[in-house]
């Protein structure tokens, strides 16, 4: 095969707890992450020269060592020497449908799909946990973009622990197109404003962390109970984001009190806002009365749904 179509689905975050600082500088994390149908297509296929070249149809996105894609290629390249001389290099395309610097992982499962598809391009016959050790060297959320489906993410996020998978859960996502709210900002004025209460000591923080193993969010979504997942969702980062980002905030508000939504929260760092839903029709629903209510073209309101897998292969050639 010389070529690849890959489906790189987007993710929210239905649990986020900021258990603490860890000895790298990183905070440790208790995370529910779940994989959601929004996705990006990435198309690899190999070139005769030893070059990565990136391609991406939206005007944001950048195509060249600092974009998540474009680095995965690279680490496979050093990683896999023998593989890059004997099969050549590769040209990436990404077709964007995840909105961008959206706290949905977009760059995150570019990079997943590029792990997998020069894995497959090269024949090289990695495992899945092999790709999501790889992954993990890039950044905190490619692992799971790999893996995919609904899972336990602690540690900087890496570390896995798969749950049931959750399917047809419907999903209205919000984003203001213009909006971005960087991760980093977010978790430092969270140490800044709440730090002193996080835990330091790493026993603790691994104790902590499996904690929420046990926790209420982890029972709800072992019953598949939509209602009382949506009840359980937890943020911490909505501590700082909120208070700062007024616009995210009464995104949030108008979500919450719209009929027919589950629960609402924002996702990972924001500034996308989530509402959950029994059936699509409902979602379709909210989705005009907050069209009405808040009447900005920046606004994207985008319906979606609960999946159970990562990165698939679309099609090859």
């Amino acid at each position: 095969m010389h070529s690849y179509s890959l489906i790189a689905p987007a993710k929210i975050n239905l649990y986020l707890e900021i258990i603490g600082n860890r000895p790298d500088g990183y905070h440790e994390l208790a995370m529910i992450l779940q994989s959601i149908g929004l996705a990006d297509k990435i198309d690899l296929r190999l070139i005769s020269t030893d070059n990565i070249r990136v391609h991406c149809n939206h005007p944001q996105v950048p195509t060249d060592k600092s974009n998540l894609a474009y680095r995965a290629a690279e680490l496979m390249t050093r990683q896999f020497p023998e593989a890059f001389a004997k099969y050549g290099g590769v040209e990436i395309t990404v077709n964007k449908q995840i909105p961008v610097a959206a706290g949905l992982a977009g760059g995150s499962t570019n990079a997943a799909a590029v792990l997998v598809g020069i894995d497959l391009l090269w024949k090289l016959g990695l495992t899945q946990s092999e790709l999501e050790e790889l992954g993990g060297t890039l950044g905190s959320d490619v692992p799971f973009c790999v893996a995919g489906g609904t899972a336990i993410a602690t540690g900087r996020g890496e570390q896995l622990s798969p749950l049931p998978s959750l399917n047809n859960i419907y999903v209205l996502l919000g984003k203001y197109r213009s909006l971005e709210v960087s991760t980093a900002w977010a978790y430092k004025t969270y140490r800044q404003q709440f730090g002193n209460s996080d835990i330091r000591d790493s026993h603790n923080l691994a104790a902590r962390a499996n904690a929420v193993h046990s926790g209420a969010i982890v029972k709800a979504v072992l019953d598949k109970n939509g209602g009382e997942i949506a009840q359980k969702l937890h943020n911490d980062l909505e501590r700082v984001v909120l208070p700062a980002y007024p616009q995210v905030l009464q995104l949030r508000e108008v979500f919450a009190n719209k009929e027919g939504v589950l629960g609402t929260m924002m996702s990972g760092s924001g500034p996308t806002v989530f509402a959950l839903f029994e059936s699509q029709q409902q979602a379709e629903q909210v989705k005009l009365q907050v069209r009405e209510a808040i009447l900005d073209e920046d606004l994207e309101l985008l319906v979606t749904r609960t999946i159970t897998h990562g990165i698939k292969v679309a099609s090859s050639v």
